[in-house]
């Protein structure tokens, strides 16, 4: 892929010239609008079944290759989709087996997107016929750059396929009944499985409360999906095995364990679609920005930004417009965090049906004199003129553990809350702190290598997985700094809680056990208070914290900050330990923001970890930067409405603006500036 685009970034949209074929005139017009936009790749085919097999065997190819060979003659470039996304009416009538089961038995009708079968073997079989026969007349073409695998993969199935399925999934994994009964726990509420037949995925009517047949269940249908898409692949590849292939990822969706997708795909892509003007930028900000360098870190390489919208969102609860400004604010920071492309969901407005009111680059009047069109041509100028950030990638001295299956594991426990136990929110506290001071970030899961970041930080590892404790021990003991917070260490892969101390295999490496956890209320709060106020530089006094609060006794670890509250005050709440050559922090509850702020500017600078600039930003800006082994490229976006005076920034030329930045100098409300320095 980086072969392909290595001298542009890439700019476009989701093209459904199928819902205007009965006016010829509109191809040509679009054209030309792409043109003035600053366009030069579009995705075509997504939800194009039905218009290119109109019926079973009957194919219509003439408007696909009318807006290939349009586009091609245009110099824009083209994102193929295969339309699994969607399938023909026709399809649904003459094999109803292709539609999928509910978890409460019912056969969904014919409708929507995503409603089919992954284990259906008509379905595979039809996918696959029509995927090579795109393979097969397209797949040659210079025009096509990019396999665009189905969309937004997702949803899951229970018909009597999928279970017969899911149960050779569980004889290859566990091997045994009695294995999988032990794992599972099964006596509990004798539950015992004698033949695998009685086995069935989880129901609201039925078992659901069996947590190792919970995380099982997630885990087949990422395994299911994954397959179905290999299957989609290799119809394509039959075409032409050298273009590469992604599938678009969706915004923290909680059905799929995308570290499981790395190598499958060629390129990563996802779908961001933030609720900008909510609640403040800044925070939505960081929220978005934790995303990109997730999807980043998936391959360790540039991902596209495969949807956005240029305004608003019509399926969100309010359809807020973006204000003037925050289009191409927030378009640079994906490309930023690592994004090779920006590109919308949609090109025009639709006329009818759900979408019809979805933000789009040509709005239902047809013309570029709209406020959204031209800040889309200033954006596509913009990344036409930042070409040489497609040569670049991002390095990074610190992960954090974000890990799907262990995700699945937290939210299913039944304690020590039911409602709130925020693993992602939790994560996002000690990323947060981290972007603040312009540190690059990447995300490992539990089967990553982490041996040669300096930190690492592993946020509520209540499940361990793939040896995972092991890699921390080892990443200690070779001189690592690792960060560990409460409820940690409790359970194995199969949600099956360990016996013995807590953390798991770690209390040596933390130097704490963890004796109990007390979870609070909402309206509840204790705080951490510092035994020593000569400890840290900005790490002082004291600090609010609330949901869970471990109780700590120490096995070797120094305190660092006690509770100050309830019947545990004057226990530990942080620590450090050393180990072999390196140290172990343990966070036992979840604190203000203000704590990772201060906590990490100590422990960063102790460290010695890269930074761009060695410069505290305004609250609402930061820094971020790509490189390769010539130049890096600095980005700094302000995510207020206001201007923000920014200070002296030393040995960076600034691209975007003419301003000398090491005289300091003001930005400008929503504005992103891109420096660079030659390496």
């Amino acid at each position: 892929m980086k072969e392909r685009f290595r001298d542009r970034l890439l700019h476009g949209a989701d093209y459904n010239p199928e819902q205007w074929l009965s006016d010829p005139q509109i191809l040509e017009q679009d054209v030309q609008l792409m043109k003035q936009a600053g366009c030069n790749v579009m995705s075509i085919g997504i939800f194009s079944w039905a218009a290119l097999e109109p019926e079973e065997g009957r194919y219509a190819w003439e408007w696909m290759d009318q807006v290939i060979e349009t586009l091609h003659a245009h110099d824009i470039s083209i994102f193929l989709a295969t339309p699994s996304g969607a399938r023909p009416a026709w399809l649904a009538q003459k094999y109803p087996e292709v539609l999928r089961v509910a978890a409460n038995g019912q056969r969904n009708r014919y409708g929507a997107r995503h409603n089919h079968c992954y284990t259906s073997p008509v379905y595979r079989e039809k996918i696959g016929q029509i995927n090579r026969q795109l393979a097969e007349r397209y797949g040659k073409h210079p025009a096509v750059q990019l396999w665009h695998i189905s969309n937004e993969y997702g949803g899951e199935c229970h018909c009597e396929l999928c279970q017969e399925a899911f149960r050779s999934w569980l004889r290859q994994k566990h091997g045994t009944l009695d294995r999988l009964n032990e794992q599972w726990w099964t006596t509990f509420w004798s539950h015992t499985y004698t033949e695998w037949a009685q086995i069935e995925s989880p129901a609201p009517h039925g078992e659901n409360a069996t947590h190792g047949m919970n995380l099982d269940w997630k885990r087949f249908v990422t395994n299911q999906t994954l397959d179905f898409m290999k299957h989609e692949i290799q119809a394509v590849k039959m075409g032409n095995p050298e273009i590469p292939v992604t599938t678009n990822f969706m915004y923290y969706y909680e059905g799929l364990n995308y570290f499981k997708f790395k190598d499958t795909v060629d390129i990563v892509s996802w779908d961001n679609y933030p609720t900008w003007h909510k609640r403040p930028d800044a925070e939505i900000a960081m929220d978005t920005a934790m995303y990109h360098d997730l999807m980043w870190s998936i391959q360790r390489k540039p991902f596209l930004l495969m949807e956005s919208s240029p305004s608003s969102t019509n399926w969100q609860g309010v359809s807020k417009l973006k204000k003037p400004g925050m289009h191409l604010l927030s378009s640079m920071q994906a490309v930023a965090h690592g994004s090779n492309s920006v590109q919308y969901f949609q090109w025009r407005k639709s006329r009818g049906s759900s979408e019809k009111f979805h933000g789009a680059v040509v709005s239902h009047d047809g013309g570029p004199n709209t406020r959204v069109f031209q800040e889309v041509a200033e954006l596509g100028s913009l990344l036409h003129e930042l070409a040489g950030v497609a040569d670049t990638g991002k390095s990074a001295e610190v992960a954090i553990v974000y890990d799907w299956e262990n995700k699945w594991a937290v939210e299913d426990a039944q304690g020590p809350r039911n409602l709130g136990m925020g693993y992602k929110e939790e994560v996002q506290l000690h990323y947060g702190a981290l972007t603040k001071q312009g540190i690059n970030v990447d995300f490992v899961d539990m089967e990553c290598d982490i041996h040669n970041y300096k930190l690492v930080v592993a946020p509520m590892l209540y499940m361990q997985r793939s040896g995972f404790e092991q890699k921390l021990r080892s990443f200690v003991e070779q001189g690592g700094t690792l960060v560990m917070t409460y409820w940690s260490g409790i359970v194995n892969e199969n949600d099956l809680v360990h016996l013995g101390d807590a953390p798991h295999q770690l209390t040596d490496v933390a130097g704490v056990v963890s004796e109990e956890i007390d979870g609070l209320y909402d309206h509840e709060l204790n705080h951490g208070c510092m035994v020593s106020e000569e400890e840290g530089i900005a790490l002082q006094g004291s600090y609010s914290c609330s949901k869970l609060c471990d109780q700590l006794n120490l096995n070797g670890a120094e305190v660092l900050m006690v509770y100050t509250d309830d019947y545990y005050a004057g226990r530990p709440v942080l620590t450090r330990n050393s180990y072999g050559k390196g140290k172990t922090y343990y966070i036992g509850s979840r604190f203000e923001p203000g704590f990772y702020d201060d906590f990490y500017k100590d422990l960063i600078r102790q460290l010695t970890v890269y930074r761009p600039v060695d410069t505290d930003m305004p609250q609402g800006v930061y820094v971020t930067s790509r490189s390769n082994s010539e130049v890096e490229y600095l980005f700094l976006l302000n995510f207020t409405g206001e201007a923000q005076v920014v200070a002296p920034l030393e040995g960076w030329s600034a691209v975007t603006r003419d301003i000398d930045l090491s005289q300091g100098w003001t930005a400008a409300p929503y504005e992103v500036l891109v420096a660079k320095r030659s390496l």
